[in-house]
């Protein structure tokens, strides 16, 4: 029996219908689109909204996706090093051996392959059963199980692997399409949008975490990709699995965390879409990853060098080194080029040059405008294929003797030592006898063994050189100079202040 309201509570009929149609319109959009309407209009994410990029739930969204990500479970198998002896046991008499042979037993015979099993995540791209994952996590597989989300498991075959980019590609067989997600296309990311990660954390299969892209353009020690930041909680188990927007689309895929625990701390790296999805097409169809290839040493420009050569910013790559042979060296180019723009296009720093001329074609012809001399030259280059193991390389010199102590330095001759030590070959450079502690030179980096090769647009051959070098760029109105120093690590440039003095007076 329903309760009577007192006189006071009471509501007029007219108002109570406006209320109770407030109330029904406000639990309508409270409830959010209908599916089917989500499912026609492709702008609408899939996760119910309350303001704009605001979720209720993820639930929708998680719910599409998941069928295609996987875990992968990677029985490894390492071939373990040999244990030879200690040298000169075998020098020992008999007894003496045999006893520390006892003390080290499996000493000098070959070891058992060590053998493990690694865990990580994948998500499938394609109803033919292609599987994205790290490198990493199949780096040392003897066998690999893809596990759905459903609990089917099945063997997986290896199709590529790019170390660079540690991005790999498995193949599955199923009678049946099987379930897969799509990378995003020109997706425009800003810091603040959401994000969801499904994976595989500590061998949980089927986990889903939410965040936001914390940052872009990230970068992670000397690879040439920028990673996006993202603060969904990534842990051991995650790597190779899909970072998505609220649409459903791949963004990323999970391949760092930054972590003093190795648990999460909402510092996770993802491969941007628009990498993975250009490195995943070309191991399907070849199997390996082939990138372009300039064949020159470069590195970005600060302040004191974009002013030694006249320069008002620090945009471009500059040319520390041409190898021999190679298609830079075809095309005419030299050491001290500043490297401005590539298929019209600016060229921001020496990262941005080497992820440009990577993922250009080999045959391409590229043009390149330069900066030699303070004039522009415009270069074309066929691109080459970039060599398996591009490792480091040696160098070049030659002599006489003198001082100059404008910079904190000692300069004099090169000797045959030095040129073997420095790995020198070209008939120039002088040596670095000493620099002073606090000096301009010191503070540049420059030290004692290091030699000089080129001051300015002049090769060196004795200290007279430079200093008639360092008296040009006076007269030319420089505020520094541009040096070409080589040392044990190999070329680079810098650039010594002509309007600083020596060292900071005590």
């Amino acid at each position: 029996m329903p309760l009577p309201l007192p006189r006071s509570l009471a509501l007029p009929p007219l108002f109570s219908k406006v209320l109770l149609s407030a109330g029904l319109a406000m639990s309508l959009a409270f409830a959010g689109p209908a599916p089917a309407a989500l499912a026609k209009d492709k702008t609408v994410p899939l996760a119910g909204i309350l303001k704009p990029g605001t979720p209720i739930s993820f639930a929708d969204l998680i719910e599409k996706v998941s069928p295609a990500v996987v875990s992968i479970t990677v029985e490894t198998r390492e071939d373990a090093p040999q244990i030879n002896l200690p040298e000169g046991l075998d020098q020992l008499p008999e007894p003496f051996r045999d006893f520390f042979r006892r003390q080290m037993p499996g000493q000098g015979m070959p070891q058992k392959p060590r053998e493990g099993r690694a865990l990580g995540s994948g998500f499938l791209i394609s109803p033919k059963g292609y599987v994205v994952t790290n490198n990493h996590v199949i780096r040392h597989a003897a066998k690999m199980t893809v596990v759905m989300q459903d609990g089917r498991e099945f063997d997986a075959k290896l199709i590529g692997h790019d170390k660079l980019t540690d991005l790999a590609v498995l193949k599955i067989e199923d009678d049946k399409p099987l379930p897969y997600v799509s990378f995003a296309e020109d997706v425009k990311l800003r810091v603040g949008d959401w994000v969801v990660a499904v994976g595989n954390p500590f061998g949980l299969g089927g986990t889903a975490t939410a965040g936001i892209v914390s940052a872009t353009g990230r970068e992670i020690g000397p690879n040439a990709y920028d990673f996006i930041q993202i603060d969904a909680s990534i842990n051991r188990g995650n790597s190779g699995g899909p970072t998505f927007d609220l649409y459903g689309n791949v963004v990323g895929v999970n391949s760092q965390i930054l972590s003093p625990t190795g648990g999460n701390i909402g510092i996770g790296f993802a491969i941007p879409a628009h990498v993975a999805e250009k490195v995943t097409r070309e191991l399907i169809k070849n199997g390996v990853v082939t990138r372009g290839y300039l064949g020159v040493s470069i590195q970005s420009l600060d302040k004191d060098l974009a002013e030694s050569v006249g320069l008002s910013d620090h945009k471009g790559a500059l040319v520390a080194k041409v190898f021999d042979g190679s298609p830079a060296k075809k095309a005419g180019f030299k050491v001290g080029d500043i490297i401005i723009r590539l298929d019209g296009r600016e060229v921001l720093d020496s990262r941005d040059l080497t992820r440009r001329v990577g993922e250009l074609y080999v045959g391409h012809k590229a043009k390149f405008v330069i900066l030699r001399d303070s004039k522009r030259k415009t270069l074309v280059v066929t691109i080459g294929k970039r060599p398996e193991n591009l490792g480091e390389e040696p160098d070049n010199a030659a002599p006489a003797q003198s001082s100059l102590d404008e910079f904190g330095m000692k300069l004099g001759k090169l000797t045959p030592e030095d040129r073997k030590r420095l790995e020198l070959q070209e008939n120039r450079g002088i040596l670095v006898e000493q620099v002073e502690t606090g000096s301009i030179a010191f503070k540049k980096g420059l030290r004692a063994g290091d030699a000089l090769l080129v001051a300015g647009s002049t090769d060196l051959h004795s200290p007279a050189d430079f200093e008639r070098a360092v008296q040009a760029a006076r007269k030319a109105g420089r505020k520094a100079i541009r040096v070409l120093v080589q040392n044990r690590n190999g070329q680079l440039f810098t650039a010594l202040r002509l309007d600083e003095t020596k060292k900071e007076e005590n």
